[in-house]
């Protein structure tokens, strides 16, 4: 009588047994799937793109856009946003009424940003190019901003002294150029922002 009975009761909690396992296992493969789709959306906003020199997504804080609207005051004429990322610099310049664009490698960043213009009458006068900074010419900018990374600081100040104007405003954020003294520099630690002018010897 007892062995049927223990026999009875193992019969019982087996199949409960099975489905929770099914579950867990449904609800792992469920959760494991939604996150790779995440992934798939957001790697793009936050990818180097391939870039030759690592450039990642990372958006402009409040304390930064601040600051560079502070350095382009009684500034005018066509402004270039370098790695220009969501368009958030491009479209605080539109505002001030700088003719604006951003140039950026990420396409899905590129596409965003062209969408939120388009979206928004106040910003269908600007630009975004797909394009690699190395081989973008600087020469049409009256004023340059760059979120850069310290590598790169270096070569892109190169860049600047070879093909930007005399006088031409650049504003750097998060690194600061390595060989050219700011005329301004504002906040302080992640959110500075320092203000240059470009001054070739014509000698």
């Amino acid at each position: 009588m007892e062995l049927e009975l223990l026999q009875s009761t193992k019969a019982e909690t087996a199949p409960k047994s099975t489905k929770l396992s099914t579950a867990g296992k449904t609800l792992i493969f469920t959760t494991g799937g939604v996150a790779v789709g995440l992934s798939i959306v957001c790697i793009p906003f936050v990818s180097p793109a391939l870039r030759r020199i690592c450039l990642p997504y990372v958006p402009a804080t409040t304390e930064q856009l601040a600051g560079v609207t502070k350095a382009l005051a009684n500034r005018s004429g066509r402004l270039l946003d370098v790695g220009s990322g969501d368009g958030r610099i491009v479209f605080t310049a539109a505002k001030l009424g700088f003719k604006a664009d951003g140039v950026e490698l990420n396409p899905w960043l590129v596409y965003y940003s062209r969408i939120a213009a388009l979206l928004n009458p106040a910003y269908r006068d600007t630009k975004f190019y797909r394009r690699n900074l190395w081989t973008f010419d600087l020469k049409p900018y009256d004023n340059i901003v760059i979120f850069g990374v310290e590598q790169m600081m270096n070569e892109f100040e190169n860049k600047l002294l070879q093909e930007a104007k005399n006088d031409t405003v650049v504003v750097a954020c998060r690194f600061p150029l390595p060989n050219m003294t700011p005329i301004e520099t504002i906040g302080h630690g992640v959110d500075t922002v320092w203000k240059y002018v470009v001054r070739k010897n014509t000698q």
